[in-house]
């Protein structure tokens, strides 16, 4: 089976049941600073998921762009990717675990047409701590589901497991989530490829007792049915004003397992890039564990390079560009490590976006930045490279002795983008030894501090609607208006980020604003804070939003049903988050700084005070 017949098939399966398609989301979260990267289906819906109406109402589904920067290293084997699409479904407060199991078991089985006796489920044990209880409704679902085609599911087909893994929350475990987030115990449903698998038989794990989250490979994890129902608070958990399902499948896998193919690289999404790869490496995909890992790396790195740009992540040092420009770096080292020594990743970029295109035409939009952007970064890291290996001799040269020290090792890779495996690599030709355990250390240490700074960072944020949030996110769309009035109608929202104590707006100007423009932007913003206007909302089909004359961040991605929130004659936009019921509520409203934040796009900091 295509991977475009499993998306067609999956939505066409939900649609007639009630639900409503909607677009997917940027990979870049609109006005979300709890995270970098849309990484799940439900990150854009966090506010319909704590109680807000959704305007295509209570039944939705869609397929996902997803991002997750946290696999990167995990990359190499056969069923990670850090891009994929969550094919997902979702009941705002309609049906719940009845209907959800039900009909994606009768989706698996009868649409795809896989073999149920292949498949087997986990559910919720429980916590005591948190007085959260055995999902046992689940379990005896599950086993009538299993029970209609004859198979009886024991305790070898349905496994009970802790918060770690059947428990959902964008923290993750209970204990994890802040005051507010909304969560609940999942169910997974997971592929047995067979005890014959050839990766099982060569697993570190093989001597082990197998079970479906076991590491060994015979094991494919390829949905989660979440229970969404209750949400954090001081004293423990509460039940949501109404209980949610938020179904995510990853399209990938899905397809894989319809193949019975283990390996998610073979999938046709990437049948035309492998032959580029091989064509320019002059070597097979399956030639060797070295190739094997060095095409997939190549393959995941450019085609995740690809969306993100398309999306406004071009490569840079720091926020998304920085895991942009890792990705393209990492890639072009994997291709240098099997001979690839010509640029490579823009005809790779290129074959993605005839892939996708149709379903997301914003690649074929955005195709020539796209591809300039990888071929600038990959002329780039070329010098860098150079750098990098005339630093790795140096350094062999500095220690005259049979191993490199960790820290210079993870000096390659943070200040040179070499991936470990490059370095260890190179090593093992000179007969030097590289510590694996060492380098672990050094990348914890690097990773804590990081989170640490990205919790400073993105602390608070929309998805916990208080006050704070809404007074800015109104002050931001009020913002919009009087930079378009102040510097021309070409003015347009190139991306924001609001934080409980300051909005961030990036819009499109090629030059610095004067001080006597931003104090013009600051005077109008406040001369309607004070005229104290009212914040309609309207739900308005897409053709009539525009009519009105609705601005929109991604003018081609919108539902048919959205909503708009008008501020008077001052502001008039598609939005979905929350805001001020009047303007007189905002405050004070004050520009810290202006400065640029790419290639023709500049960015405002601003704060307001009562």
């Amino acid at each position: 089976m295509k991977s475009f017949e499993v998306r067609e098939k999956y939505l066409k399966f939900f649609q007639e049941r009630g639900h409503k398609i909607i677009p997917s989301s940027s990979l870049i979260p609109e006005n979300d600073p709890t995270t970098l990267f849309t990484g799940s289906g439900m990150q854009p819906l966090v506010p319909y998921l704590l109680g807000e109406q959704h305007p295509q109402g209570m039944r939705l589904a869609d397929s996902q762009k997803s991002f997750r920067a946290e696999d990167i290293e995990e990359i190499g084997d056969n069923r990670h990717t850090t891009f994929f699409e969550m094919l997902g479904n979702w009941s705002l407060g309609n049906y719940f675990k009845e209907e959800q199991i039900q009909w994606i078991f009768e989706f698996l089985t009868k649409e795809i047409g896989l073999n149920p006796k292949n498949l087997y489920v986990t559910v919720f044990k429980g916590n005591e701590e948190f007085n959260l209880p055995k999902d046992e409704e689940s379990a005896d679902i599950w086993k009538r589901m299993f029970s209609s085609v004859g198979i009886e599911a024991g305790a070898d087909r349905i496994f009970y497991y802790s918060e770690k893994k059947n428990w959902w929350s964008r923290p993750g475990v209970p204990s994890k989530m802040p005051i507010g987030e909304p969560g609940g115990p999942n169910s997974e449903v997971f592929w047995d490829f067979g005890v014959d698998l050839k990766i099982h038989e060569s697993s570190p794990y093989k001597d082990e007792a197998c079970h479906p989250n076991c590491d060994c490979g015979r094991f494919l994890e390829i949905g989660n049915n979440v229970f969404m129902k209750y949400k954090k608070t001081k004293d423990g958990f509460e039940d949501l004003p109404k209980k949610n399902v938020d179904f995510g499948g990853g399209l990938e896998r899905i397809t894989a397992v319809s193949n019975n193919n283990p390996d998610v690289f073979l999938a046709d999404l990437f049948e035309i890039p492998i032959s580029i790869i091989e064509k320019v490496s002059n070597k097979k995909y399956d030639e060797s564990e070295k190739t094997i890992k060095a095409f997939r790396v190549i393959l995941d790195h450019i085609r995740a390079s690809v969306f993100l740009i398309s999306d406004g992540a071009v490569p840079s040092n720091k926020d998304q560009g920085y895991f942009t420009r890792r990705l393209v770096r990492r890639a072009i080292c994997f291709g240098n490590d099997i001979g690839i020594l010509s640029d490579i990743c823009a005809e790779v970029g290129r074959s993605f976006i005839e892939e996708y295109k149709e379903i997301y035409p914003e690649l074929e939009k955005n195709k020539e930045a796209i591809l300039k952007e990888l071929t600038g970064e990959e002329d780039k890291f070329k010098i860098t490279l150079e750098k990098g290996l005339k630093k790795f001799n140096e350094m062999l040269g500095k220690n005259g002795s049979e191993e490199i020290s960790s820290h210079d090792v993870f000096d390659l890779y943070q200040t040179y983008g070499f991936p470990f495996e490059m370095t260890k690599e190179l090593a093992k030709e000179k007969g030097i030894i590289v510590s694996d355990e060492d380098f672990k250390k050094w990348i914890e240490e690097h990773q804590e501090v990081s989170r640490k700074g990205a919790e400073k960072k993105f602390k608070g944020g929309l998805a916990d609607s208080g006050e704070e949030t809404r007074r800015l996110h109104t002050a931001t769309h009020l913002l919009q208006s009087a930079l378009r009035r102040v510097l021309g109608e070409g003015i347009f929202q190139k991306g924001s980020n609001i934080t409980s104590e300051r909005l961030r707006f990036d819009f499109s100007y090629g030059e610095k604003m004067t001080e006597e423009r931003i104090k013009e932007v600051e005077r109008i913003v406040n001369e309607w804070i004070k005229q104290d206007i009212e914040v309609v909302c309207e739900e308005l089909s897409y053709e009539s939003a525009k009519e009105k004359g609705a601005t929109g961040l991604f003018e081609d991605k919108y539902s048919d049903i959205v909503k708009v929130y008008s501020i008077g004659d001052a502001s008039c936009e598609i939005c979905g988050g929350p805001h001020a019921k009047r303007t007189s509520e905002l405050g004070i409203f004050k520009i810290i700084k202006e400065e640029s934040s790419s290639s023709g796009i500049r960015r405002i900091k601003a704060i307001i005070s009562k």
